[in-house]
């Protein structure tokens, strides 16, 4: 039986004014835009990480408001499978103090046509993807989620 090891991440589209929050990063050797995203760590819930990966990203707090979807993408054909769950969020603060991770250059609020226009900059398909289900109203509830027990729990 063949098995794999999926490559869980979250995503968060934040809006502000008009605005979207993205980070500019470094992916081979190349500055790349994408949404605040990462891989959930052992011991959190999905939620907790989309809101960790966005502080540790860009520097903002934010609550979350809904999930947008849930994304397969798999950059490479037999490579690794990444499961995106995207979640809206708006923003609360910024905390000037937060350091970002590393690999992040800055964190950059753009309007969806200024992203449309920098498509060559995304890292993934996922980055245009997520903002046009966004602006297509696509909401769904925080519920939809059901976690227990969640599969990254040691032990």
């Amino acid at each position: 039986m063949n098995s794999f090891e999926p490559h869980i991440t979250v995503a968060t589209v934040v809006e502000q004014e008009g605005r979207l929050l993205f980070v500019r990063e470094m992916k081979g050797g190349q500055a790349v835009l994408n949404q605040p995203a990462g891989h959930a760590e052992f011991g959190e819930d999905l939620m907790q990480a989309a809101y960790r990966e966005t502080l540790e990203e860009t520097a903002w707090r934010v609550e979350i408001t809904d999930l947008l979807g849930w994304y397969i993408f798999q950059p490479q054909p037999g490579g690794g499978v990444y499961y995106r769950t995207c979640f809206l969020a708006r923003p609360l603060g910024h905390d000037p103090h937060q350091k970002l991770d590393t690999g992040i250059l800055e964190a950059v609020w753009l309007t969806p046509e200024e992203l449309a226009a920098r498509g060559g900059e995304h890292r993934s398909p996922l980055v245009q993807r997520c903002v046009d289900d966004y602006r297509s109203g696509r909401r769904l509830p925080l519920d939809a989620i059901y976690q227990h027990p969640w599969p990254l729990q040691r032990g």
